[in-house]
Formats: C-alpha cells, sequence, structure tokens
C-alpha cells in the first residue's frame, strides 16, 4: 500500500525563513514582534514579563507560543518573577486552547537549544497546542505534512476571544 503526500506548504517557507538561516544581530523574532501590533502580529495578550502569540508554522490549529519579554535562552536566565508570569500566561493559554477548541488534551512544552528542536534557541518560549483522540499529528510522521483545519487568524480570533481576562 502507498501513501499519499498532502501538500504543506507553508513548511518550505519555514524552512527557507527561518530553519537554514544563520544566527542574526538583528532582533530576534520575539522582540520584533513585541513591537509590532497585536493584530497584525497575532498577539494573544501581553503582561509585563510575558506574552503569547500564535504560532505562524502551527503544528495544529490553536498552537500557541508563550515567551518572556527579555531576550534569554534558558530557563535558569529568568528570575522568579519573570518565570512566575511566563507560568501564569501559560496557564492562561491553556485556558483559553480549552474554551475555544474542547480538545480531549494538551501539549504544553519548551524546546531548549538548537538541538532539543528549538527553532529560535536564543529565546525561550513555551508551546501550547490543543490535541484530540483520533488528531492528524500522525500525518507528520507517515506524510511529512501537517493537516491544519482552519486559516491562522481564525485560530487568532477564537483563542483572542476566549482568553482569560486576567493577564491579557
Amino acid at each position: 500500500m502507498s501513501l499519499d503526500r498532502i501538500w504543506a506548504g507553508w513548511r518550505a517557507t519555514y524552512i527557507e525563513d527561518v530553519a537554514l538561516q544563520p544566527p542574526s544581530d538583528d532582533a530576534c523574532l520575539f522582540e520584533r514582534l513585541l513591537d509590532a501590533d497585536d493584530a497584525e502580529a497575532l498577539i494573544l495578550a501581553r503582561a509585563e514579563h510575558a506574552f503569547a502569540v500564535m504560532n505562524a508554522y502551527p503544528y495544529t490549529s490553536g498552537h500557541v507560543m508563550v515567551a518572556p519579554t527579555r531576550h534569554v535562552a534558558g530557563l535558569a536566565e529568568l528570575s522568579r518573577e519573570e518565570a512566575y508570569a511566563l507560568i501564569a500566561m501559560t496557564q492562561d493559554a491553556t485556558v483559553a486552547l480549552e474554551r475555544a477548541y474542547v480538545p480531549d488534551g494538551l501539549n504544553v512544552g519548551m524546546n531548549l537549544g538548537r538541538s532539543a528542536g528549538a527553532g529560535i534557541p536564543g529565546h525561550l518560549h513555551v508551546h501550547a497546542l490543543p490535541r484530540w483522540n483520533g488528531d492528524t499529528n500522525c500525518m507528520t510522521s507517515v506524510a511529512e505534512a501537517r493537516v491544519l483545519p482552519e486559516p491562522l487568524r481564525r485560530s487568532w480570533e477564537k483563542l483572542k476571544a476566549a482568553w482569560p481576562e486576567a493577564s491579557g
């Protein structure tokens, strides 16, 4: 039995624009996002020490990233106040994901360092994304593709509407 392939053109853009680029002296992606308009950058919430933004190259619809506002690569570099703010914002992200998507579960985690899978190793961030029983994430391992049932802007709208008021 042969497997069909589903085209995921966004992945080539990611590889060309992000993964294959050498480190730059310019501001990192998260620092550029902090200077952008929320609706344009798809920022869901901001606080003094952390912010949440849609992942432009999501593993599934609703894939959120939470990052400290200060540019740091490792957890130990955060102050306790910054670490608390990062986790509190991640909690808000999980609340919004559960409200907006009603998933069967969530993946929440960090890739620290390039060899651990960090696409932006100089600025730590937390990934939070909804998961469902029988979801299509197996497509990545069997067909090198992702299946996203809704546009990124629609994901942002749903999560923005579901975001808890306390942090954002």
